[in-house]
């Protein structure tokens, strides 16, 4: 790739001064830049694609297949504008030919497309293959003329995250240009040593934004996973050794007290919440904070846990505060959480947003007194207005949802000394995930359910039963119990052919007008949200259509069946999770996962939900079936948000081994890194995306 630029001589500082001022033929561009978050060369190099199209092979026309995306070389026979009318936007059509066959393009309102090229033109078009009738053609494919060197056609092309009114043709030409310039001048924070087999950051980058082939873009983003696992774990080992030299609260919790605890308790603890409560008492004994993660299956009774860790913070004096990421489910703990409480003599109280001014001033008032042993909440436990008189404990739900800045925020809550902390997850992770990518928590794990929980038939069906499926839920509403219906999308797609929430609560209520049907998303106001979820759990809904918004904190004992629509859109952990939210109560209960995918890894997936409820099992096969995952990062409920490293990649789970033991010997040899300003910069080039927060 040669990237004609104006001849001005660079250094390494010119990697982080305004785009402007290093580039300065690059002046016109700077806003479009700027809505992507780039304002220096170094924000353009970590600007990285999330996928890459490969259209390095050149197909003759003739062997074009449908639904995939291809280049060709060809000669433009005919070029010309179709109106649109109606709601049928303006076309340009191009008629294409090759020794082989011919074939049209079609591009939709872009009229550019007709001044660009002409009749007789040789091009590279590259982009997807779509059939209509007998005519095989490309949509709104990306070209260039013969012998040009382009960064858009017949080559491994990258796409990248885009803002209002950019287009991926424009990004790809501006990061070329600072690709090819800026590249070389990027330092390399580590030594030779350390990077071992791994290849220089200068060629990571080059490659990660224009690969010259498939084959190298698998070292070059091993590079940068490794770099974003060491900024991780350099940030976690810091943590680690400022918080030993801190002092934690003198939290003594001698048997009798823990075993009168547990009696107090109104059921019987399992081998495995037993064992997670002792090894909570041990670490609350020391003078260093506790940094837990109690991991546990769906329904294993992490909440019988969290009680007994808070109670033993409070017999010793202390307060406890349990932090939600969303006020759905800081609601649900309060509903589990405070009758045990009360049960072991404990004084617990919410705290929200949405409680009334007056409300929130007489719990200040009382938590900054010591009147209240425990607060659980969402995020207004962390408000300024809040003061603890002795926060001890402080734990933190899904904390995976919670900003760095909003955990530390809680744990500043303590008065001189550094709060123990308890975080939960209802995730299950793989032991070497969880060393690896939890390297700061000490992990307890509960994997025994208690007894009384139901089994959960599950069942996995496509449309033609849809019908059956209904009359099975109108059978289970008249013997009183109720149903969650869970489906990918709130409101229709044009481009997805998923159910949505409101268009499956019309279709109920028409098949099903004698049930109370009630609908739940994210974007509902949290008024109309939660007076939805009251209604179905105290029973005034027959059947709750919803979005994954019911994927963790909702328990509701009479709920027998849980239905997911277009099952293989979700993933496999939120399957687990969902599933969950049926088998609480007395009653038999069925998890049905509708879809119609014939996609034999689709199918895999639906088969492991199907043939085991153990969530550990399902996380191992998940990681299994995932394997390389996306190219460039891996969502994963329950983990920290990596923008690089992908979870369901061994290769990258190795790395984050070899990231762990070099964080530690660099932080012990020098604490601050002051030595290694490099290393610091590493943090800022791999921050997430966006903040994770609450996103209910």
């Amino acid at each position: 790739m040669t990237i004609r630029c104006l001849p001005q001589r660079l250094s390494r500082e010119d990697v982080d001064r305004p785009l402007v001022e290093v580039l300065p033929e690059l002046a016109r561009s700077v806003g479009v830049l700027g809505r992507l978050g780039i304002s220096t060369p170094r924000d353009a190099l970590f600007h990285l694609p999330f996928r890459y199209d490969d259209f390095s092979e050149l197909r003759p026309l003739a062997e074009l297949v449908p639904d995939e995306k291809q280049s060709a070389r060809v000669r433009v026979d005919s070029v010309k504008v179709e109106k649109g009318f109606g709601r049928r936007p303006q076309r340009v059509v191009a008629m294409l030919s090759d020794g082989s066959g011919s074939a049209e393009a079609v591009w939709f309102g872009r009229r550019f497309v007709e001044r660009r090229i002409k009749a007789g033109d040789e091009l590279v078009v590259s982009g997807r293959v779509a059939s209509s009738g007998w005519r095989t053609g490309f949509v709104s494919p990306e070209f260039s003329p013969v012998g040009h060197d382009s960064v858009h056609t017949a080559r491994i092309v990258p796409v990248y995250r885009l803002a209002g009114g950019i287009t991926q043709r424009r990004v790809r030409e501006l990061l070329a240009r600072i690709v090819e310039r800026i590249s070389p001048l990027v330092d390399d924070p580590l030594l030779p040593a350390e990077r071992g087999t791994l290849v220089g950051l200068s060629e990571a980058l080059r490659t990660v934004h224009f690969p010259e082939d498939a084959e190298d873009v698998a070292p070059a983003l091993d590079r940068l996973a490794f770099d974003e696992l060491l900024a991780l774990q350099l940030t976690l080992a810091q943590a680690r050794a400022t918080r030993d030299a801190l002092g934690a609260p003198p939290i003594q919790v001698s048997e009798e007290i823990r075993e009168a605890i547990e009696a107090a308790l109104p059921f019987t603890l399992t081998a495995d919440q037993a064992g997670a409560i002792r090894e909570i008492a041990a670490d609350l004994a020391h003078e260093r904070p506790m940094r837990r993660l109690l991991q546990g299956d769906v329904g294993s009774g992490k909440t019988a846990v969290a009680a007994a860790a808070l109670a033993m913070a409070v017999r010793s004096g202390w307060q406890g505060a349990l932090m939600a990421p969303t006020e759905i489910l800081a609601r649900q703990h309060q509903a589990g959480l405070a009758p045990l409480l009360d049960t072991l003599g404990v004084r617990s109280e919410f705290l929200a947003g949405s409680l009334r001014a007056s409300e929130r001033r007489r719990l200040h008032a009382a938590i900054e007194a010591g009147e209240v042993d425990v607060v659980i909440g969402t995020h207004a436990v962390i408000s300024e207005a809040v003061a603890f008189a002795r926060l001890g404990l402080a734990v933190v739900d899904e904390q995976h949802r919670f900003g760095v800045a909003q955990r530390a925020a809680l744990q500043a809550k303590g008065i001189a000394l550094e709060p123990h902390v308890l975080a939960l997850t209802a995730t299950p992770i793989p032991r070497t995930l969880a060393l690896a990518f939890y390297g700061d928590l000490a992990i307890s794990t509960i994997r025994e359910l208690p007894p009384g929980r139901q089994p959960i038939r599950t069942e996995v069906r496509d449309r033609s039963a849809l019908a059956n499926i209904e009359a099975f839920l109108a059978d289970e509403a008249r013997g009183g119990r109720q149903t969650f219906v869970v489906v990918p999308l709130i409101t229709e797609s044009a481009a997805l052919t998923a159910a949505s929430a409101e268009a499956e609560v019309e279709r109920l209520r028409s098949r099903l007008p004698e049930l109370r049907i009630g609908l739940v998303h994210g974007q509902q106001p949290a008024s109309e949200r939660q007076a939805a979820m009251a209604a179905f759990a105290d029973g005034e809904l027959d059947l709750l259509v919803a979005t994954t918004v019911v994927e963790v904190g909702i328990d509701v004992p009479n709920a027998s069946v849980m239905l997911i629509e277009d099952a293989e859109r979700f993933g496999l952990a939120q399957l687990h999770q969902l599933r969950g939210r049926v088998g609480r109560g007395a009653h038999r209960s069925f998890c049905i996962l509708l879809s119609d995918a014939t996609d034999a890894i689709a199918r895999r997936r639906l088969e492991v939900i199907r043939s085991t409820a153990d969530g550990f099992q399902i996380a191992e096969a998940d990681l299994a079936l995932r394997g390389a995952g996306n190219l460039i990062g891996t969502a994963q409920a329950g983990l920290p948000p990596l923008r690089v490293a992908s979870l369901f990649e061994p290769r990258h789970v190795r790395l984050a081994e070899r990231a762990r033991a070099l964080a530690e010997e660099l932080v012990a040899r020098d604490p601050d890194l002051s030595a290694r300003p490099g290393l610091a910069r590493m943090r800022e080039d791999f921050a997430p995306l966006e903040e994770e927060g609450d996103v209910a």
